[in-house]
């Protein structure tokens, strides 16, 4: 018996090379991107923590600023330096 080698045809191993990457590609692809959604996911819910802490500092230092410039904190810094109230020296800015 005698060894018969089979001829390729011209670009049959780069469609053999090319088959098998897409193959390749069908099993791990998917899993690969769905291990990049979750971890997107999990900087998404990071960030959104992150907002929330700081929207809650936000509203503290509204409500300080507010303590500081009502009227009876104003009157009492005003009479420790000397001061007086007289209501048509005041100005209101709004934003």
């Amino acid at each position: 018996m005698s060894k018969s080698k089979t001829k390729r045809v011209k670009g049959e191993k780069i469609l053999i090379t090319l088959i098998t990457l897409l193959v390749i590609g069908n099993i791990f692809g998917p899993s690969f991107s769905m291990a990049l959604l979750s971890k997107t996911n999990f900087e998404v819910e990071d960030l959104k923590k992150e907002i929330s802490r700081q929207e809650s500092k936000n509203e503290s230092l509204e409500m300080k600023i507010n303590e500081l410039a009502s009227l009876d904190n104003v009157e009492a810094i005003a009479s420790t330096y000397g001061l007086e109230y007289n209501n048509s020296n005041i100005r209101v800015v709004t934003e």
